[in-house]
Formats: structure tokens, C-alpha cells, sequence
């Protein structure tokens, strides 16, 4: 006891010369107690051999070992410095080698860990030594702290996230603590709750009619605009994982996350939230979403030192098809093959994804649902370091297979939105296959994002001429940005084709699956925070999306179709990032946007010209994160939009706001 005691006084700031009283003390292995004189020979320490630093051949040391092929690690020197010696008669010395098992013959009750003989429970040393609540007074013996002064810094109750927790994987499940199904000791536990909430004042153009304006003295085409968005979702998940995640993927993973939302929004006009007008300005609403739930396997055995793996994964999952999520962004029911290869430098992907229907209000996937006949397959693959030390690049395919030319939908407020009431308003089917190249990382001191997508397929029924029409449609972005101390600045700038001949047989706007870009201000921007009503040249739908970046003229993005004749995106901006401490960072954003072509909106709108200016969207934003982590993030931002001549001329309003505005109040809180 005299030998454990000198071994682990100094972590706790002990004197080992204190003469300690003599007490029993015991390790646990797998949940039952042990003399830990029996689980390895108590030997003097062996004295350190000089074969361990003698080179290899070819003048190589054991330490190369460390290094990936082909890369370079920063300030290495083959050239070792002198030897340390130890001088300390009165430390302990560590257990021989014979005390040290590796290999490992698939039996042992320590047989997932990789040894054959048994072990104390690393994870629990020395939380096993902290006072437990007495059951009949309710409090705890402090009486260790006086022996131990530093034990109390690993003693800390399962509410606190930034310690050692079961609830947060830091521990495998105990063996009388788990069900006897999960064979094994390295089972593991991560359980999440995120709370997010959000006050949202904005001001958008309103249209509105004669028959459902709430001021009756009102014959403009506009309204007020002046609106509020309240809302708060909670998020609780779940996962139960097997294997030392530590140091490679799981072997086996479950995961299920629910999310539950309510939201309450006040508009100034009638006919905005509900179809009726009976129904009012104002408008409450609650759901429960199911936005995981997925098993992931591992396949086979690890393929190198570095653990590179192959995985499948199938049920509700997460999937980001490119860097920034520009294409597909959403949690969608699927199966995925993934993995990677050559220590992490090539990293695959292979999915198809069946659409689940989204509930209007929340945008929280809603499996009460049937499914939507909307299909999505993708393959990517990623090198990194390719073309140039530093940047990672990917090729993409995805294909969107839609069949639902004979759906007719209505979302929950009873507008319709599949098919968009434009043009004939007959339903619609289409094949598309987006190929693209995407490139993340950095050039020396600048870093760098940048994407480009081809779309290329078949539209069964073009709204405009009832006729079928090919898909040829074209997306480039990019973020440059450069580092000084504290300060990041940002140069963004995105083309999006538009339609040039929307009576042709080629149809060629972009537009996206599911959108939800962290681009250009991402949603503290105006333009891809707010969604703007387009107004007498269609019912029920917008310019642009919610958290979407492109003009898209989409009924919805969480339950419309892709709609590849609308007039396209220009955007070009500037931001900056200022780290004014490890806590608070203040970023700001200017973005100038242009309509690529407005052919497609003059038809509809029947005009003439229609001007391409949209306008400048200027946005600030603070992030505060008090304990400089995840767990508490608050975030203020405001952004206000200059109109330009084009979106002064779609959206004139006699007399009212000339501008419009968003702020967004945030509090995400998680465990």
C-alpha cells in the first residue's frame, strides 16, 4: 500500500515521505474487487536499455514510426538530443515488462480491450476512491479530502459536462450496469439535450389583396411589414457505442435524437400564415420530430496502424453532400457506405436517401408521413493534400430522382405546395445528376472554399410551355480569407445560372435538393435568413428560401420541388472576423446581390424589363460563448436590406418601409 501511495501522492499535491496509516485497498476488475498484488508481479523496476535508442537501420529511430508517408512534420530532427537520465532514489519504478500483456488469443474477459488476463478498470481508479452519499444521513464523507487535497477535482456529479462522465462516454457502462446482451467492456454511453431558442423581429413585403388586407382602408398591393418570430426547440439524444472511440471509429453504434419544437409568430396582414382569412394574424404551433435514428456498423477489421475504416450506416441520419452545403444539407432517412483509406488521406462516400416529408411550421421531419417519391444517390470522394499540401479537395455525383408528378400536397396551413402554383400549374417529375468539385483548406496563408456544380437532366413538364425540357443548369462559389492575429477577412462571391429562354426546351436556372449554405454571412445575412413572397406572378411562393441562398421561385424549400426555370444568383461580399477574446467574437458581412437573369420574372410577372439589382445586404453579428466551449452559445446579429432597382420594382410599396430588417436573438444551451 506504502508503494500505491507513493505513486499517486504527488497528483495530489502529497508529501510521499508522510507517514500514512496502513488501509486496505483494492482495484476493481470488471466490477468485482482484487488485490492488486495479484494482477502483475511486484519487481524492482528494470534500468532503462540502451538498445531502445539506438537507430535502426538505415539511421532511422523508433520515433520515425510516428510519421505518415509522404508528409512532413513541421521542425523534426532526425538528429535525437541526449539521453535523460533518471535520478530519483525515491520514486517508484515502474512494473517490468513482463508485467504487460499484448497479445491477444480472442478469449479472456478483457478480450475486447485486446488482452488476455485481467485488468483493474482504468477509468474508475480513481473515481472509485470518492466518498459516497450516505444513504441514511443523505451526505457524503469528506474525510479523503483531508488525506487526498486534489481528489476532489476528479469527483464531480453526472450534470457536470466538462469532467469525466458517464453520461458523455468518458466511462464504459460497468458490467452490473449494462444488459447482459452487450458482450464485452467497452460500451459506452453519450447522451445529449440541447436547448435553442429564438427571438426573431423582421420586416418583409407582404402582398396582399383587397378581399384579406387587415386594414380595410388599404387598396396598395403591399401591406405592413413588420412581423415576429418566437421560437424554442429541444433536442435529447442518445447514442450507445461500442469500442475505444478514443483512438478509432466505433465498432457498433445506436443513435436516436428527437427534436421538439414550438413557435408563435405575429404578421401584420391576414392570409399570411393560414389560407383562410378567418384565421388571423397570429398563429401558435408545437410538433415532435424524430431527426435521427440509425445503426452504424463497422465492416471487417481495421486496415492500418492509423485505424482506416469502411462503415455502413442506415436509418434518419445527418448528410452534408459538399463542404459548405450548397446542395444537400438535411437529416433524411438512408443507407451510407463510408470510410476511408491511406492513413485518413482518401475519405468515400456512397448514399441513397428517401426523402421524409417535413412538418410545415417546425422543419422537423414528420414520420407520420409516407415518404416522398424523392429519391437522392450520391458518391463523393475526398483527398487531401491534393493539389497542393494543405488542400483538401472532392468530387461529387448526385443524382435527385423525383416522381411526383401525380402528388398533390398542402402543406399544414393549408397552402398548396406540390405542385407551385405557376404556369399551368400541372404536376411535375424530373431526373437531375449534379456534378461537382469542391476545394477546402488553404494556399500558403490564404484559405480557401470554393465549389462548382454542373445540372444536367430531364424535366417531364416545363410549368410554362406543358412540354418536357432538358435540365442544363450551372453553380460557382468561393471564399477567399486571410488571417491577421485576431482579425479574419473575407471575400465571397457566387454565380448561380438563370433561365435565359424560359419558352425553349432547355431549362436553365440552379437550384438546389436541400440547401442550407454557411456562406456569405449564412443566416445572419437578410437575403438567406428571410424568405421573400414573390407577389403577382404566382401563388404561395417565394423568391428565395428560408436559410437558402438562391432565387429559386419554390413553393418551399422543406416540401416543394426543385424548380430549375427561375432567374439564377449573383452574389458578391466582404466580411470580417474579429476574435475580440476566446469568448467573443463580432463578425460583420456586406453582400451586394444581383438577379442573374430576370426573363423568367418579367413572363410571369408580365412586365417589360424588370431591372437585376437586388440589393446590399448589410449584417453584424456578436457570438458570446462564457465558458469558451459549446455548451453555452449567445448569439445577436442584425442585418438590414437596401433595395436595389430590381427589388424596388417586384416589391413597391406606396408610402411604406423603404427598408427591411432582421434581427436574431439566440440562446443555444447544451449538454
Amino acid at each position: 500500500m506504502q508503494q500505491v501511495i507513493a505513486l499517486i501522492a504527488p497528483a495530489f499535491g502529497m508529501n510521499q515521505t508522510l507517514p500514512l496509516p496502513m488501509m486496505p485497498f483494492h482495484v476493481l476488475v470488471d466490477g468485482e474487487a482484487q488485490d492488486p498484488g495479484a494482477l502483475a508481479p511486484q519487481e524492482a523496476a528494470l534500468p532503462q536499455s540502451d538498445a531502445a535508442a539506438q537507430a535502426l537501420p538505415g539511421g532511422e529511430t523508433e520515433a520515425d514510426e510516428a510519421l505518415i508517408d509522404g508528409r512532413r512534420r513541421p521542425g523534426f530532427n532526425k538528429q535525437l538530443p541526449e539521453k535523460v537520465e533518471q535520478d530519483n532514489p525515491g520514486a517508484v519504478g515502474a512494473p517490468p515488462p513482463e508485467a504487460f500483456y499484448d497479445k491477444y488469443d480472442g478469449e479472456g474477459p478483457m478480450g475486447d480491450l485486446g488482452l488476455d488476463v485481467g485488468v483493474p478498470d482504468r477509468w474508475r481508479i480513481m473515481s472509485s476512491l470518492c466518498p459516497k452519499t450516505d444513504a441514511a444521513t443523505g451526505k457524503k464523507d469528506r474525510s479523503l479530502y483531508t488525506l487526498f487535497p486534489r481528489l476532489e477535482f476528479v469527483c464531480h456529479p453526472q450534470t457536470d459536462p466538462f469532467h469525466h462522465n458517464l453520461l458523455k462516454g468518458d466511462r464504459p457502462l460497468a458490467k452490473g450496469k449494462r444488459p447482459g446482451f452487450l458482450k464485452g467492456v467497452d460500451w459506452f454511453i453519450i447522451a445529449g439535450a440541447v436547448s435553442d431558442t429564438v427571438v426573431e423581429p423582421r420586416s418583409f413585403p407582404i402582398p396582399v389583396g383587397n378581399q384579406t388586407t387587415a386594414n380595410p382602408n388599404a387598396i396598395d398591393t403591399f401591406g405592413r411589414s413588420n412581423s415576429l418570430v418566437l421560437s424554442q426547440t429541444f433536442i435529447a439524444s442518445v447514442s450507445l457505442l461500442k469500442g475505444m472511440t478514443a483512438f478509432k471509429p466505433p465498432a457498433i453504434e445506436y443513435r436516436i435524437a428527437v427534436a421538439a419544437n414550438i413557435n408563435h409568430v405575429q404578421v401584420p396582414e391576414r392570409r399570411v400564415l393560414f389560407v383562410e382569412p378567418s384565421k388571423g394574424t397570429r398563429r401558435t404551433d408545437a410538433f415532435i420530430g424524430l431527426q435521427e435514428a440509425f445503426i452504424d456498423y463497422h465492416i471487417g477489421k481495421y486496415d492500418s496502424k492509423r485505424y482506416d475504416f469502411i462503415s455502413v450506416r442506415a436509418g434518419i441520419q445527418p448528410m452534408q453532400s459538399d463542404f459548405r452545403g450548397f446542395l444537400f444539407n438535411d437529416n433524411q432517412l438512408g443507407i451510407r457506405l463510408f470510410g476511408n483509406r491511406d492513413n485518413n488521406r482518401f475519405q468515400f462516400n456512397l448514399a441513397a436517401f428517401w426523402r421524409l416529408e417535413k412538418e410545415t411550421n417546425s422543419g422537423l421531419n414528420d414520420v407520420s408521413q409516407s415518404p416522398r417519391n424523392d429519391f437522392v444517390l450520391m458518391a463523393n470522394l475526398y483527398r487531401q493534400d491534393f493539389p497542393v499540401v494543405g488542400l483538401t479537395s472532392q468530387i461529387s455525383a448526385t443524382y435527385n430522382m423525383n416522381r411526383e408528378r401525380s402528388d398533390v400536397h398542402v402543406d399544414t396551413n393549408g397552402f398548396p405546395v406540390r405542385p407551385a402554383l405557376l404556369g399551368d400549374l400541372r404536376g411535375r417529375e424530373y431526373d437531375v445528376v449534379y456534378l461537382g468539385y469542391a476545394a477546402d483548406g488553404r494556399i500558403g496563408r490564404i484559405n480557401l472554399t470554393g465549389q462548382v456544380y454542373a445540372a444536367l437532366g430531364k424535366d417531364r413538364n416545363n410549368f410554362l410551355t406543358s412540354q418536357p425540357a432538358n435540365i442544363k443548369a450551372f453553380m460557382a462559389a468561393a471564399e477567399l480569407s486571410y488571417d491577421i492575429d485576431w482579425t479574419r477577412i473575407r471575400l465571397s462571391g457566387l454565380w448561380a445560372s438563370g433561365d435565359k429562354d424560359p419558352y425553349d426546351q432547355t431549362e436553365g436556372g440552379f437550384d438546389a435538393i436541400f440547401e442550407n449554405p454557411q456562406f456569405a454571412g449564412a443566416d445572419t445575412s437578410y437575403w438567406i435568413r428571410q424568405t421573400i413572397p414573390f407577389a403577382g406572378g404566382g401563388r404561395a411562393i417565394s423568391v428565395n428560401g428560408r436559410n437558402g441562398i438562391l432565387n429559386s421561385l419554390r413553393s418551399s424549400k422543406e416540401q416543394g420541388q426543385s424548380n430549375f426555370t427561375n432567374p439564377g444568383t449573383i452574389l458578391l461580399g466582404v466580411g470580417t472576423d474579429f476574435d475580440l477574446t476566446p469568448q467573443l467574437r463580432v463578425s460583420t458581412n456586406i453582400n451586394h446581390l444581383w438577379f442573374e437573369n430576370t426573363k423568367v420574372l418579367q413572363v410571369l410577372r408580365n412586365e417589360g424589363s424588370i431591372p437585376r439589382g437586388i440589393g446590399f445586404d448589410a449584417s453584424v453579428s456578436a457570438i458570446w460563448r462564457p465558458k469558451a466551449s459549446q455548451n453555452l452559445v449567445f448569439r445577436l446579429s442584425g442585418a438590414m436590406l437596401e433595395p436595389g432597382r430590381g427589388f424596388d420594382n417586384l416589391f413597391a410599396q406606396q408610402g411604406k418601409a423603404s427598408r427591411f430588417y432582421s434581427v436574431l436573438a439566440n440562446a443555444t444551451v447544451a449538454f
